[in-house]
């Protein structure tokens, strides 16, 4: 049984890399994108935001008809997944901003059917002692997230299509994966329906909203410097040198978000198996507000001085992500957890809307030497949340 988990595992996490290829792949070309659809810059933010308005949108709808628990999640999944690829792929030929960013939103709407199924069928398979085997799921989901400015790499001087092509491919290649390689789960979990009539209770828990308090602040600063701090790399690395190639960036993107990313949640998984979920989020939220803040001051100086606060940023921002759910899961009751679980994500990632399109606007204003200490707001709110958690989680 043992065995089969975990090739479970590797199989579930390398579709959820594929997959997750799809959130990011309009920003990585949004120049292009912006100069094809002849729009302001200001409208850069909504190609990322658009995802996560997508993804809330989905969640709701899978959650309110019970979708996860009425249908086989592989399934779900892989359809899930091929529809992305689809509406990713159709990117390619869209000349009008307002089809480009409807695109994205139905992108998203998919990919509620990719991460929190991924999440279900790993319970599935680990219904117990899932620290690491999530630690994995949330590092593949990084790594995706990232894998875009990896393409980037050896397309940066092809053309954009090209990398809208290869992650809807990827995203194909996921939905084989698990629809044929991947077996189903030989435990079948007790179902905890999203349900609105019990949102009260869960606002009602003092320590489930602590925690939800800590993954909002998580969320705010997350996608915020997931969509921008590749923008910041090129307009700090260029003023720094003239040799600086595209390809250079976007693999320095895809090292600290994807590479850094991923070692930094399995690490924290490891961690907070040693000194508790509140300590790991604290230290966390404590190290990545500290990057927001420091690594302004390295604009346009040293390449390499920013880019360790960058790989540094990169492993903290990401490294606690798993710990909120988990702890939300340990303090709500059998009820309502999945209730719970389902607010959490939708608050959270609508959150991440408006941190993506105010750091453009703010930017213009102060700089990129300032605006990324907009972002140390959340881990800094975040981690007084936490601080406040821990007694529950002693008393737990």
């Amino acid at each position: 049984m043992e065995s089969r988990s975990w090739r479970a595992l590797t199989w579930i996490s390398i579709a959820e890399l594929f997959a997750l290829s799809l959130w990011f792949s309009a920003s990585v070309i949004a120049p292009q994108l912006i100069e094809l659809w002849n729009i302001d810059e200001s409208y850069e933010g909504w190609l990322s935001s658009a995802v996560p308005l997508g993804f809330v949108m989905g969640t709701l709808f899978s959650s309110a008809l019970g979708i996860a628990d009425r249908y086989n999640p592989r399934k779900i999944f892989a359809i899930s997944a091929l529809f992305g690829a689809v509406l990713n792929g159709l990117l390619m030929f869209v000349h009008f901003a307002f089809l480009g960013i409807l695109l994205r939103i139905l992108t998203g709407v998919t990919l509620a059917g990719v991460y929190p199924i991924a999440v279900k069928m790993l319970s599935q398979w680990f219904p117990k002692k899932r620290g690491l085997a999530i630690g994995i799921l949330i590092a593949a989901l990084t790594i995706g997230s990232a894998l875009p400015h990896f393409v980037k790499v050896f397309f940066a001087n092809v053309n954009w299509q090209s990398i809208i092509m290869s992650t809807s491919l990827l995203a194909i290649l996921a939905a084989i994966i698990v629809y044929l390689i991947l077996e189903d789960a030989p435990i079948e979990l007790k179902n905890t329906p999203f349900s609105i009539k019990l949102i009260g209770k869960v606002v009602r828990n003092k320590a489930a909203m602590l925690a939800n308090y800590g993954y909002f602040g998580h969320c705010w600063e997350l996608y915020g410097m997931w969509t921008w701090l590749p923008a910041f790399l090129t307009a700090s690395f260029t003023a720094a040198s003239t040799n600086v190639s595209n390809w250079f960036i976007a693999l320095s993107s895809f090292i600290v978000i994807g590479v850094a990313g991923g070692i930094g949640c399995v690490v924290g998984g490891f961690v907070s198996d040693k000194i508790g979920r509140s300590n790991l989020t604290i230290i966390s939220m404590i190290v990545s507000a500290i990057c927001c803040i420091l690594i302004g001051f390295t604009f346009t100086h040293s390449i390499w001085l920013t880019f360790i606060v960058a790989i540094i940023w990169g492993a903290s921002i990401i490294s606690d992500s798993a710990q909120f759910s988990a702890a939300v899961s340990e303090v709500a009751e059998e009820e309502y957890v999945g209730t719970a679980l389902t607010f959490q994500m939708c608050i959270g990632f609508l959150i991440t809307i408006f941190s993506i399109n105010l750091i453009p606007i703010i930017q213009k204003v102060i700089g990129w030497e300032w605006v990324f200490i907009i972002l140390a707001i959340g881990p800094i709110l975040g981690t007084i949340a936490m601080f406040k958690y821990k007694k529950f989680e002693l008393n737990s």
